[in-house]
């Protein structure tokens, strides 16, 4: 079968390999009817992570069960089903306490597993025309027959959920105000969440003008562009004051709008990991709450300094302390919110399918992974389509 093969930095091909079996009596396989590039993915695709190539990539998956396991007793084929990035037992300490990012189960010495993921477990990715599910039962999520709301559904699988997660991790309440930093997918999930839980005011910090525009347009949000001038400043001067709370959709990859640029173009020598949490961290009023769903990692071969490189960044914990600002980190539970988010959707009380910019074949992967990590305008959310 074809799938999406990482090749080395900056380097993706469709290849044919082995199609998936079942390993297990709970495991079933599926025909892949749309999965998605992420932002995480890139970390991988810029080789700022410890993947080796070889990888089949694809974290957000959803398709159409054609094998089922001995053991499996909630699904059979035929079955639409969208899968969590997470691959969890359902039966650990973690996974019973909601915790499924964190499973101790699948990935031994390390706490969560995902599909197709560096350090995330054996887990072939779903960017191909078939995906093995392992626990199955516990991991699918069924969806009503047919291809309505196949976008909006996809989404399900990771960013929906994430942007989502972000508001949580950070407390928000109706009638507060909070600003998200980075209008990438999860961004624009977090700001569109922020808007259904009833957000006084929304503010989106980024410097791709079509982005902002989106988070105007869809989620009733406040544009900051830090190219412009100090987000802080522009946030407060707005507000009036600062905001309740805060949400980190950027991770360690984010930019210092401080570097001097000669263009617009995304410059990694621009990198400041730790930018992001410290300009939350003087945004966010006394007491407030930050919640940071964005990808920090223990290790970053690409970092622009050696302490960066040991996942170590110097964040202003002294300012942290004396606001008491309080935390909340770590990936996505997705199954805590992608049932309620489903039927949002069925229901016609959510939508986020505006966010996906491209359909296309699988073939097309190799140019649109290019295209969206040099943060082209308009390239957003892209589905492949195997």
């Amino acid at each position: 079968m074809s799938a999406v093969v990482y090749q080395g930095p900056h380097g993706v091909a469709v290849e044919e390999v082995d199609e998936p079996q079942i390993e297990h009596e709970n495991d079933v396989v599926i025909d892949i009817t749309t999965t998605c590039i992420c932002g995480s993915d890139l970390h991988m695709y810029e080789g700022r992570t410890a993947a080796d190539p070889g990888i089949v990539f694809g974290h957000e998956n959803m398709g159409t069960v054609t094998e089922v396991g001995d053991a499996v007793t909630t699904l059979e084929e035929g079955d639409r089903i969208v899968l969590p990035f997470n691959v969890a037992c359902g039966f650990c300490r973690n996974c019973e306490n909601g915790y499924t990012g964190f499973c101790t189960n699948v990935n031994p010495g390390f706490a969560g597993g995902a599909y197709g993921y560096v350090a995330m477990g054996p887990y072939k990715g779903g960017q191909a025309e078939k995906l093995r599910v392992p626990f199955a039962d516990f991991n699918a999520l069924k969806l009503p027959e047919g291809n309505e709301h196949e976008d909006a559904f996809a989404l399900l699988a990771d960013i929906f959920p994430t942007g989502w997660h972000g508001t949580r991790l950070a407390n928000l309440q109706p009638g507060e105000s909070i600003v998200i930093f980075g209008a990438g997918p999860v961004g624009l999930m977090a700001a569109y969440s922020a808007m259904i839980q009833g957000a006084s005011e929304i503010y989106v910090v980024d410097r791709v003008e079509s982005r902002l525009e989106m988070a105007e347009d869809h989620c009733d949000a406040h544009p900051i562009n830090f190219e412009e001038s100090d987000p802080v400043e522009q946030i407060v001067d707005q507000h009036g004051d600062e905001v309740d709370k805060g949400v980190d959709a950027v991770g360690y990859q984010a930019i210092d709008p401080e570097t001097d640029v000669t263009d617009d173009a995304y410059d990694p020598a621009r990198e400041n990991p730790a930018v992001v949490l410290n300009q939350l961290i003087q945004t966010v009023r006394p007491t407030g709450e930050i919640g940071v769903p964005g990808l920090y990692v223990p290790s970053d071969p690409g970092a622009p300094d050696e302490m960066a490189a040991q996942g170590r960044l110097g964040i202003d914990f002294g300012k942290l302390f004396e606001k008491g600002l309080r935390f909340g980190t770590g990936q996505c539970n997705v199954k805590q919110y992608n049932r309620q988010l489903r039927d949002m959707i069925i229901e016609g009380r959510a939508d986020p399918s505006w966010v996906v910019s491209h359909r296309v074949g699988l073939e097309e992967a190799p140019e649109m992974y290019e295209r969206f990590d040099e943060r082209e305008e308009g390239v957003i959310k892209v589905l492949l389509e195997p």
